[in-house]
């Protein structure tokens, strides 16, 4: 196995990962009640101007990475574990996916969403409204997402040695 694909692209893939569940962590049990407190008093413009698209563009870019450096550390055995082509990779292709759809929520809902949100682009009271339930709900999924698809990373490890280096 090729040092850049296993060595340099697994631990790109555990920073990136621990870059990309730590933000999401951070949102759901530290910003959601933070906002609200910070609306409540008024000084909610310090968290919603400077620390959330800062924190969200890391956020969405460590996603990306994640998924990428795990797709590289997979090889040519990408299509094995992400289509279940082989029992032995079921573990990291069930990751695979959950890491795939978490992946989707935060480009394709949570972003678009919190750009609303943020006024980082025009949007109505009631479009405003509907983007903070979708990004709600987009980003609780992942939360809840991102248990299993850590114990299925975990899970795979074995794997990785017994099919790289047998």
């Amino acid at each position: 196995m090729d040092f850049v694909q296993l060595g340099l692209g697994r631990w790109l893939h555990i920073m990136a990962g621990v870059l990309w569940i730590g933000l999401l962590y951070y949102f759901n049990f530290v910003q959601v009640d933070a906002m609200k407190a910070a609306g409540a008093d008024g000084t909610a413009a310090g968290i919603s101007k400077h620390v959330a698209p800062r924190a969200l563009l890391y956020f969405r870019w460590a996603a990306v990475v994640t998924w990428l450096a795990g797709a590289t550390i997979l090889g040519k055995h990408f299509h094995e574990a992400f289509f279940f082509l082989n029992s032995a990779y079921y573990p990291i292709g069930a990751g695979a996916w959950l890491g795939t759809i978490m992946l989707f929520n935060v480009w394709v809902l949570i972003w678009p969403n919190q750009k609303k949100i943020l006024g980082l682009v025009q949007a109505s009271d009631e479009e405003k409204a509907r983007a903070r339930r979708v990004a709600f709900l987009a980003s609780r999924s992942n939360t809840m997402l991102s248990i299993p698809m850590l114990f299925f990373m975990a899970a795979s490890g074995g794997v990785f040695r017994t099919a790289f280096f047998a």
